[in-house]
C-alpha cells in the first residue's frame, strides 16, 4: 500500500483576506481584571498573525488546462482571490483572467479544450451561483447562465465534445434542476430533461444521460435509467435512509461500458464497486471495515480508477495502475508531509501535486511523470515560513457506549515542547466543532487549529457520531440524536482530555460553525456548566424553524432531514424538535457567548441568530452578537473573516486566558455590525466606535 496524505488544496481558497492591518495599541478599555495573563511559556512563542493565517494566500488552487498548455491558479488582484494564467512553460508570465472586485472566487474549472476559462460565484453569500466564461484567445468574458435566482449546477464534461458541457439550473422551479447542454463556444443551451422531482442526474462520456436519482419515501434513493433521454419507469436500484449518505453512482468510464459506484449495500463501510453495464453484475475493487472509500483516481483517458482512498485517521491511497503506484512512490519519498494529486493532463504527463508538511506552510508542485522531474510552483502562504505552527496529533476516544470517536488535537508549543501529543501541563482547550453534521474533520494543516495554539489553547476537534466517513452505522448512531448522543459525545471528548491531562474542566471553551454552531449553543443551553464560553458561527437555535426555511434546492433530502433530525409534521416530530432547540432554553445560558451570522446566509437563516439574541436579552443575558450584511453561510471575504476571529480571540482571552491581537482597525476595515455586546468584548466598543457600525 502507498501511503499518500492528501492535501485539498480547494480548501486554502475558502481563506478569504485583505490588505495587512496595523494593530492599534490596546488602550485602557481593552483590558479587563477578568483576563489572566498569559503564561511566560506562551509569551515566549512568536505570535502569528491573524493576517498570515486568514488573509489571501499568495497563490491557491493550481490547475493543468486539459492540454497541458495552461497553468492556472487563484491569486489576490487588488486584494481580491481571481484567476490567474500562465503557459506551463513559463510561470512567471501569469495574468489576471477574471477581475472580481468583491467576493473572493473560490471555484473555477477548465473547458476539456483548454478553450474556456470557466468559474462560478454568487452574489453576497446567497448561493445562487452562476457561471462565467472566459475565452482564453480574446480574454472576453460572459456570463453563460444569465438569470436571477438561479443556482447552476455542473452535470458533466466529456474528452470527446470538449466544448459543451452538461449544466442543471433551478431558474424555472427553485427545487429542481432542469438539464441543459451548453456550447461553451457559443453560449447556446439545449434542454435534456426538466427535473421535477429528480435529486440529479448522471452523464458519461458522450454527455448522454444515463441515470437519474429521485428521492424516495424511506429517506434514500431511488436510480433509474435514462434511455434517449427518457427516464424509465422501473427502477433499477434503491437506498434506504441508512445507506442514504454512503451510497452514489460514481461515474462512466470513458467508454460508457463500467459504471463504478461508492456503495455501502449489504456491508457497513462504502466500497468501490465496478458494475458491467450490458450484464449488471458487480464486482468490488475496494473496500476497508473501519472506514469508507473516501476518493478515487480515475485515468483521464479512459476513466478507469487508477487508485482509490481511505481515511480513518489520515488519508491512505492505494495503486490499482502500476505506474501510478510507481509514481506515487516517487513523490512519497521526496515529500515531506501529506501530499496529493490536484490536476491531471489528459495526455497524463503532467500533474499538479499538492504538498502538506502541516508544520510548514503547504506548497503545490509540477511533476512532470516522464522526465521524473518535480518542480515547485509556489508556496500558499510564503509568511508563514519559519512561523511556530504545530503538530496535529490523530487519536481514538471512546464514546460512553463505547463508540470509536476519531480525534484531533493540536496542544500549543508551551504545553508540548517535544511535540509528542502529550500535554507537559493542562492548558485552556477549546473544543472546536465541525459542520455538516453529516460531514467530518480530518488531518492536515488547519488555520483554525493552529491559531488557537498559537494563543494558547489546546484545539480539540472530534468526529462525534453522525460524522461521516466511518460506516454508515457510525452514521445511522447519531439519527434522531442533535442534542443528545450526538452531544454526548463532545462531552464524553472534554472529559478524556481532562482526565489527560490536557485541560482543567473549568477552562473548555465550545465553538464552532453551522452544526459546530448549533453544537456551541446546545452546550451552553443544555450543558451550561461545562464550557466556560461559546463561539457560535451561523449556527441554528431553533431547528423547527431551520427546517421550515431551507433553501428550496435541498427539497430532495427533506425526507431525510425528517427522519435524521426529527419530523416537524407530526406532533411527536415537533415536540422533538422543540426539546432538541437550544431556543427553548436560553434562559438557562450563564456563560459567555459570541455569535457571528451572515445576514444573506440561505441555510441558517439570519433569525436564527435573531431569535436566541431577542430571548438572551429577554431574560438579561450578556450575549455578543456581530451580522455580516454581504456574507451568506460562513464569512468568504478576508476583511470579514479577520474581524470575526479579532472578536473570537479577545473574547476567548477574556473567557480563558490565551493570548490575542487587539482588535484595532479589523472592524472598520470589514462590514462587520456589532448588534449587541460591544462592551462585553475587549476593545470591541472601541473598535467599533473607529469605523464599524
Amino acid at each position: 500500500m502507498i501511503s499518500i496524505r492528501t492535501l485539498l488544496l480547494a480548501g486554502a481558497a475558502t481563506l478569504a483576506a485583505g490588505a495587512l492591518v496595523p494593530a492599534i495599541p490596546a488602550t485602557a478599555t481593552e483590558a479587563t481584571p477578568a483576563m489572566t495573563p498569559p503564561s511566560d511559556a506562551i509569551a515566549a512563542v512568536p505570535l502569528i498573525e491573524r493576517e498570515k493565517l486568514f488573509g489571501n494566500p499568495t497563490k491557491a488552487g493550481a490547475q493543468l488546462s486539459p492540454d497541458g498548455k495552461w497553468l492556472s491558479w487563484l491569486a489576490p488582484r487588488d486584494e481580491v482571490l481571481n484567476v490567474y494564467v500562465a503557459p506551463v512553460d513559463d510561470p512567471d508570465a501569469a495574468k489576471a483572467m477574471t477581475n472580481s472586485t468583491d467576493r473572493p472566487i473560490r471555484q473555477y474549472f477548465w473547458s476539456g479544450d483548454g478553450k474556456t476559462l470557466l468559474y462560478i460565484q454568487d452574489k453576497g453569500g446567497d448561493e445562487n451561483f452562476l457561471l462565467y466564461g472566459i475565452d482564453m484567445a480574446t480574454g472576453q468574458e460572459r456570463t453563460l447562465t444569465p438569470f436571477e435566482k438561479t443556482r447552476v449546477s455542473v452535470i458533466g464534461q466529456s474528452t470527446k465534445f470538449k466544448d459543451t458541457i452538461l449544466i442543471g439550473l433551478n431558474n424555472r422551479d427553485p427545487r429542481w434542476h432542469d438539464v441543459y447542454r451548453l456550447n461553451l463556444g457559443t453560449g447556446e443551451m439545449t434542454e435534456l430533461i426538466k427535473g421535477d422531482g429528480y435529486a440529479g442526474f448522471l452523464a458519461d462520456n458522450d454527455l448522454e444521460l444515463r441515470m437519474a436519482l429521485r428521492p424516495n419515501a424511506a429517506g434514500g434513493m431511488d436510480y433509474f435509467r435514462v434511455v434517449d433521454g427518457k427516464v424509465e419507469e422501473e427502477a433499477l436500484g434503491s437506498t434506504a435512509l441508512a445507506d442514504s449518505l454512503t451510497t452514489r453512482p460514481a461515474g462512466f468510464t470513458n467508454d460508457g461500458k463500467t459504471l463504478y459506484w461508492i456503495d455501502s449495500r449489504d456491508r457497513n463501510t462504502a466500497a468501490l464497486i465496478a458494475q458491467d453495464v450490458a450484464s449488471g453484475d458487480k464486482r468490488v475493487v475496494a473496500q476497508n471495515g473501519r472506514a469508507d472509500i473516501s476518493g478515487a483516481l480515475a485515468n483521464p483517458e479512459t476513466g478507469v480508477i487508477d487508485a482509490y482512498a481511505v481515511n480513518y485517521l489520515k488519508p491512505e491511497w492505494t495503486a490499482l495502475d502500476p505506474q501510478v503506484g510507481a509514481d506515487l512512490a516517487w513523490l512519497d519519498s521526496r515529500l515531506e508531509g501529506e501530499f496529493g494529486i490536484g490536476s491531471r493532463t489528459d495526455a497524463d504527463d503532467l500533474w499538479i501535486v499538492g504538498n502538506d508538511p502541516v508544520v510548514e506552510p503547504s506548497a503545490t508542485y509540477l511533476f512532470d511523470r516522464k522526465a521524473r522531474t518535480l518542480t515547485k510552483l509556489y508556496t500558499a502562504r510564503p509568511e508563514l515560513i519559519g512561523a511556530p505552527l504545530v503538530p496535529i496529533h490523530p487519536t481514538v476516544i471512546k464514546a460512553r457506549d463505547g463508540l470509536d470517536l476519531v480525534s484531533y488535537l493540536t496542544l500549543p508549543k508551551s504545553a508540548d515542547a517535544d511535540g509528542n501529543g502529550k500535554a507537559d501541563a493542562p492548558v485552556p482547550m477549546v473544543l472546536l466543532v465541525h459542520g455538516g453534521p453529516w460531514a467530518r474533520d480530518g488531518y492536515g494543516y488547519n488555520a483554525l487549529h493552529q491559531w488557537l495554539a498559537n494563543r494558547g489553547y489546546a484545539v480539540l476537534s472530534v468526529n462525534f457520531r453522525g460524522s461521516t466517513g466511518f460506516g454508515k452505522d457510525f452514521i445511522s448512531a447519531g439519527d434522531l440524536e442533535w442534542g443528545k448522543k450526538m452531544h454526548d459525545d463532545l462531552i464524553d471528548a472534554v472529559d478524556w482530555a481532562v482526565d489527560q491531562g490536557v485541560t482543567s474542566a473549568d477552562k473548555v471553551a465550545i465553538m464552532g460553525g453551522s452544526y459546530g454552531g448549533y453544537a456551541t449553543l446546545a452546550g451552553m443551553a443544555f450543558t451550561p456548566d461545562t464550557f466556560a464560553c461559546g463561539v457560535d458561527i451561523v449556527g441554528p437555535s431553533n431547528l423547527e424553524t431551520l427546517l421550515k426555511t431551507i433553501p428550496p434546492y435541498w427539497t430532495s433530502m427533506i425526507e431525510q432531514f425528517h427522519q435524521r433530525m426529527g419530523n416537524p409534521n407530526t406532533p411527536e416530530g415537533v415536540a422533538m424538535l422543540k426539546e432538541r432547540s437550544p431556543l427553548y432554553k436560553a434562559n438557562a445560558i450563564v456563560r459567555p457567548l459570541l455569535i457571528g451570522q451572515g445576514a444573506n446566509d440561505p441555510r441558517v437563516n439570519q433569525a436564527e441568530s435573531d431569535q436566541i439574541v431577542a430571548a438572551m436579552k429577554q431574560s438579561d443575558i450578556p450575549v455578543t452578537y456581530v451580522l455580516f450584511p454581504d456574507e451568506g453561510h460562513g464569512f468568504a471575504k478576508p476583511t470579514n473573516s479577520i474581524a470575526f476571529f479579532a472578536v473570537a480571540e479577545n473574547f476567548l482571552g477574556k473567557c480563558l486566558g490565551g493570548r490575542a491581537e487587539p482588535i484595532g482597525a479589523t472592524i472598520g476595515n470589514s462590514t462587520a455590525q456589532v448588534i449587541e455586546g460591544a462592551d462585553f468584548v475587549p476593545g470591541l466598543a472601541a473598535a467599533a466606535s473607529q469605523g464599524g457600525d
